[in-house]
Formats: structure tokens, sequence, C-alpha cells
């Protein structure tokens, strides 16, 4: 494995304890949440007790002051190894900052607090169905009543969607595209129901639900920056969450890979471990070889992001590589199980199974080949102006 250099003394005791904490509290537990599709509420008090929830946050609304995102992608990292149910980074690296950067002062000594501690679990509401993620086209709408916005409209596949006690929820203000607002909707807020939880292909124990709104009334308090910024101030949070898509993918086809190499050197034929056989060799030393430039690139677009530098064209190019080469590897790794890659007893089998979303979710394949080409000016707008 390529030597990570990006990372410190106070970083490596940082991830011991992350790991002795996923392990006590995780591990034991997954096959149950993988049951009930969801995790439960505990385990976000168990998160906030450690000091595992908004780190950056300032002190004075609960949080520890830790802005250095290396603490964060050690999180991200060392849950990747044990199971895929807890949307922290979506909490924590997704949703929070919209509180820490547009909040009213009064909301971040109201909503805060509960946001490190984790008795208020974040969820934001952009999805709906029929128009995914185009934000011009969201059909969700807010009336100004006066002393209150009338909030009416539907979402789909929202993260947390279950256990949310609050959601950020996008939605029109205007008629123009970009006519967007940011509304904070409280669990308990009259109108305001939770749909089923949406089974899925992967990642069976994170709630994913659909939501709806009918005739909420949602206090000009709870509007989270100006009531038509909303677009601007969703897109400037994107590099990061693809960052942390990035720093996700790669910890699981890094476990993949750790995994598969202790099987082929357990499981034998023709009278010897079949890691030993030359095709495995290869197959392993490729998977390697691509884990290694993802650690690179997701390494580099850390210290880039620290130094509040990184673009949103690389950043695209770190989450469509990442993903590409976790839905490559985990597919080898399978194979070269053989017939036991394809049981459920398997931990291969559900890296399987999760991978698949990685080129889906914060942004396509397709959309990020899109972000990056154009940053090369292969813009047809722009070609038809010059």
């Amino acid at each position: 494995m390529i030597r990570r250099r990006i990372f410190e003394e106070e970083h490596d005791i940082f991830r011991d304890s992350v790991r002795k904490w996923s392990a006590e509290h995780i591990a034991p537990n997954v096959e149950r949440y993988h049951e009930q599709g969801v995790v439960d509420r505990e385990l976000w008090l168990e998160a906030g007790k450690a000091g595992f929830l908004a780190m950056f946050v300032d002190e004075q609304y609960g949080g520890l002051g830790l802005e250095d995102y290396r603490y964060d992608q050690i999180i991200i990292e060392e849950l990747a190894r044990v199971d895929s149910s807890f949307f922290i980074s979506l909490h924590n690296r997704i949703v929070a900052p919209y509180l820490q950067t547009l909040g009213t002062e009064e909301q971040k000594q109201r909503f805060l607090p509960g946001v490190c501690d984790g008795s208020c679990i974040l969820a934001i509401a952009m999805t709906e169905p029929g128009t995914g993620s185009d934000l011009a086209a969201l059909r969700t709408r807010a009336e100004d009543r006066g002393d209150h916005w009338l909030l009416n409209g539907s979402k789909t596949y929202i993260s947390n969607g279950q256990l949310a006690d609050l959601v950020v929820v996008a939605a029109k203000t205007e008629a123009s595209s970009h006519g967007v607002g940011l509304f904070l909707v409280e669990r308990g807020m009259e109108g305001f129901k939770r749909g089923r939880n949406l089974k899925k292909l992967g990642l069976p124990g994170q709630d994913t639900s659909e939501l709806f709104f009918e005739d909420v009334k949602v206090p000009k308090e709870n509007v989270l920056g100006g009531p038509t910024d909303g677009f601007r101030n969703m897109m400037i949070n994107l590099a990061e969450e693809r960052l942390n898509g990035a720093v996700g993918f790669t910890a699981r086809a890094e476990r993949a890979l750790e995994i598969t190499q202790e099987f082929i050197m357990e499981r034998k034929a023709f009278g010897q471990p079949i890691g030993l056989f030359q095709n495995s060799r290869f197959k392993m030393a490729e998977m390697r070889t691509q884990i290694d430039a993802c650690w690179a690139l997701v390494d580099h677009c850390v210290t880039e992001h620290l130094e509040r530098q990184l673009s949103p064209e690389l950043a695209a190019e770190a989450k469509l590589f990442t993903s590409e080469v976790e839905g490559r590897v985990v597919d080898e790794c399978l194979q070269l199980h053989g017939g036991a890659g394809y049981m459920d007893e398997y931990e291969i089998t559900q890296l399987y199974r999760d991978a698949r979303v990685s080129r889906i979710y914060a942004g396509t394949s397709e959309i990020m080949k899109e972000i990056i080409g154009r940053g090369m000016g292969l813009d047809e707008r722009k070609a038809r102006k010059g």
C-alpha cells in the first residue's frame, strides 16, 4: 500500500480511537441494522459522546472547533471498514456546514448543540420524484404568507429520512429557475410526514425515505440564508461532498482487497492456495495499483481542500475515478471468492451491493464527466459564443 503522507501523529491516535469505537458500537450490530433498515438512535448519541459529530462547530455551540478535514476523513475511512449503514458524513460534512455557514445566531444556538451531541440528526431534501436533483425543475413550493412560509411538495431518496430531527428542504420561492430557498423543517411540524423506508439494492441499514410536506407552516426564523439564495448556497459545498464520497469509495475498495487477500490465501485448489496462481497474483496486483492511485488522488484533494483550493473539476475527477475503481475492484474481488462471493454470509457480497450506488449519488459518473469536460474548455455554449 502506498505511504500516505498527509497524516500526523495526532491523526494516527485519532484513527485508533475511531477504530476501537466502531468495533464496539457498530460491528456487533451490523446484522441487526440491516434487518431493521436503520441504525439505532442511540448510535448517534454514542457518536456525540465520543466527540465524532460536527467536530468543526465552534465550542460555544457544543463542537470542538476542529476544522481539520482530516479528522472527518479518518471517520469516513474507518467506518467504511465496518459497514456503510451509519451516514455520519452526511450529518457532519454535508448538512451541518449549512447551519454553521448560513445560520443566524439564533439558529446556531437552537440547533447546533443537538447536532453535536447526537440528539438532532440531520438530513437534506433536494431530490424529487420525476425530477431527480435538477434544482431548476423543483416542484416543491414555499409561499410567503407574511409571518411564515407555507411549504408544499414531496421529496424522495432522502438519506437519514426516517431518523432526521431537522431537514434542510429546498423549495422554489419564485418563478425564476434559480429562485430557491432552504427551509429548516423540524420533527413534529404539522403537515410534515415521512413515507416508507425505501428498500434498496445496497446499504440496507441506512434509512432512505420519502418525505411529504402538506401546508407545513415554516416560521420565518427557520429560513436558512436568503429565501432566494438556496441554489447558490447549495453549490458551495458540492466539492467537499464529492471528496467525502471519494474517501469512502476508496476505503471500501481497500476493505474488499484486504478480505479477498485473506480469502485467496485460505482457499485451496489443486493442492495450493488460489492466491498463488498467476491469475490471482495479477488481478490482486492490478487492484493494488488502482487503489493506490485512488489514495494518491484523494490525499492530494484533501491537501487542496485544507488550503481551500479544491476546485469543482478536481473534486469531480476524484469522485469519478474512485467510484469507478471501487466498482471494478469489488467485482474482481467477488470473482476471486468464487461461489462463496455470491453468498450473503461473506462480506464481499455486501460490499458489491453497496458499491453500485457510488457511481450515482453526489452526481453520476456522467455528470462528473460533464463538469471535467467543461473545465477543460469543452463547453458547447462557449464554443458557440466564440
